[in-house]
Formats: structure tokens, C-alpha cells, sequence
């Protein structure tokens, strides 16, 4: 199975509502998780790659301000908090994962 899809099946587990890279015209339930890819980190030994880790953007949109959800994701490993707001009455928690 490819990492991403490893990934999401771990997010499942925190909610049923989890979308890669959505689409603008989709309606999202919630509280739901969006990721998306941001970046890749590559280590090198005599000049040739010999570890490549994708790098995600997890957000947690929930209404209620006290979800377990987010808590969740910061238990994965390699993940770190990057920032929270509030729109349009819902609480984001973003996250960045290594995976």
C-alpha cells in the first residue's frame, strides 16, 4: 500500500470524514481532516539520496473547540503543531507530518 494511503487510513481512525486535497465544489462534513502534500525532505550520503519523507499539511476542522481529534493527531509520530485559527465558527488545528 503506498504511504499516503497508510496515512489516511490512520486519520480514519479519528474521524470518518478525511479528504486529500479536496476539491472547492465538495461539501465538507464535520469535523473533518484535510491533508494535502507540502513538502519532501531528502538525506544524502556521497552525494546520492538515500532517504526521501514526504512531508503533509493535516488540519483538523471541528466546531467544538474541545475535540479530541486534534490531540489525536499530535500523538502521531513525526508530527508537529504549526499553527490554530478560527473561520466561519470552526476551530483549525494544522499539524505537519512526516510520513
Amino acid at each position: 500500500m503506498a504511504p499516503r494511503l497508510q496515512l489516511h487510513d490512520i486519520l480514519k481512525a479519528f474521524t470518518d470524514n478525511v479528504y486529500f486535497q479536496p476539491p472547492e465544489n465538495i461539501t465538507l462534513q464535520y469535523p473533518c481532516i484535510i491533508y494535502q502534500r507540502d513538502y519532501a525532505e531528502t538525506m544524502f550520503a556521497d552525494d546520492i539520496p538515500y532517504n526521501h519523507t514526504l512531508r503533509y499539511v493535516v488540519t483538523v476542522i471541528d466546531r467544538d473547540p474541545d475535540s479530541d481529534i486534534p490531540g489525536k493527531v499530535a500523538s502521531m509520530p513525526m508530527c508537529l503543531f504549526n499553527r490554530f485559527f478560527t473561520a466561519d465558527n470552526l476551530n483549525h488545528d494544522v499539524y505537519r507530518v512526516y510520513f
